[in-house]
């Protein structure tokens, strides 16, 4: 067992493999060792969990004998189940002939685990996709957000599962050079390993392929709710707009009302002079021949007022947002402009 498979950062790694290679005096192999590591991230309802398990094999020519080590998470049970009776199942000593001839049997186990997890992610993925938000959007950014980590972790794993079992090719191919030579039956041998291993790092490609789809679909919804609730808080703003623009077109018709009025107390309060009276015998209402007076001040101060009041808002219109106006600064500019008979770049109309 070499030194380096007990160190810290081999401990902390999220996936590897290793090889070291023994010969005799005459150069031949006579033992080969291999060392993996694969982490498997299953997401559950309300929880998840690491499926870690390291494998360490010594595979010796002769007797053709292979010593494995698995070491693997509590939790995890089905792994071992497989060790090492089922692992001896539909195998002959062709196979057995090939150091690497347990590793389809892991990675068949490996696919399955990572298999559920990737779908697991998908489905949680989906509910997501169903919710809807047409009414008052109230997205669970800390779920989707937890979902999204669990997809990353996967797609982490699925990842370094890939190029470890590139790794486990490469080095099966480069044993099988050695040690079947030119001849072809024992080339042969070794085909069966091989070509199982192609096709579960095939398998485990179409997995990362759908996590990252489910990296983005997740992405696309985080980003839907985003801006669900950005637009539902601008038609709420827009309705507070509306509402404070009637408020505003109520408190101009109090103030219309009261300029109104104002003046007219205002000459009536200045002359303070009594237009009615009552005759207290006969109980007659008469009027002052004076009256026309407060007409005469009363009327022209409200028409003054009003006309103040418009050319007011007229010249001092409020700028309103997304408009560009393009006020003539000083009146000879209007004058010179006339005057040329022509348009400026400034005055053309579009």
């Amino acid at each position: 067992m070499p030194e380096l498979w007990w160190s810290g950062y081999s401990r902390r790694s999220n996936g590897y493999f290793g090889s070291e290679t023994f010969r005799d005096n005459n150069g031949m192999i006579t033992a080969l060792n291999t060392w993996s590591r694969f982490l498997v991230k299953q997401l559950n309802e309300t929880d998840h969990q690491w499926h870690k398990f390291n494998i360490l094999a010594r595979w010796i020519k002769d007797p053709q004998q292979t010593i494995l080590l698995v070491f693997e998470a509590p939790k995890q049970l089905r792994l071992r189940d497989r060790f090492p009776d089922p692992l001896l199942l539909n195998s002959h000593n062709d196979t057995l002939n090939d150091p690497f001839w347990f590793y389809p049997r892991l990675f068949e186990e490996l696919s399955l685990l990572q298999d559920k997890s990737v779908w697991a992610v998908r489905d949680h993925v989906r509910r997501i996709e169903k919710t809807d938000l047409t009414q008052k959007p109230e997205p669970k950014y800390r779920a989707m957000h937890d979902t999204a980590r669990h997809a990353i972790h996967v797609s982490e794993t699925l990842e370094v599962a890939e190029k470890t079992i590139t790794a486990i090719i490469q080095q099966h191919s480069t044993f099988e050079a050695e040690a079947a030579g030119g001849s072809r039956p024992a080339k042969a041998k070794f085909r069966h390993v091989g070509e199982r291993l192609l096709w579960y790092i095939h398998i485990l490609q179409s997995l990362r392929c759908r996590a990252s789809a489910n990296k983005e679909r997740l992405l696309n919804e985080i980003q839907l709710a985003f801006n669900s609730v950005a637009q539902y808080d601008s038609r709420i703003s827009v309705k507070i707009g509306q509402a404070t623009q009637s408020d505003s077109a109520a408190m101009k018709t109090i103030a219309f009302v009261t300029l109104t009025f104002l003046p007219a107390t205002f000459i009536s309060a200045l002359f303070s002079m009594s237009f009615f009276k009552v005759d207290d015998d006969t109980g007659v209402w008469s009027v002052n021949k004076k009256f026309w007076v407060y007409w005469v001040f009363a009327v022209p101060a409200t028409l003054f007022t009003w006309g103040l009041w418009l050319s007011w808002q007229w010249f001092y219109r409020p700028v309103k947002i997304g408009e560009e106006e393009r006020p003539v600064k000083k009146f000879g500019d209007l004058i010179g402009f006339v005057k040329r008979g022509g348009m400026d770049e400034e005055y053309q109309i579009s």
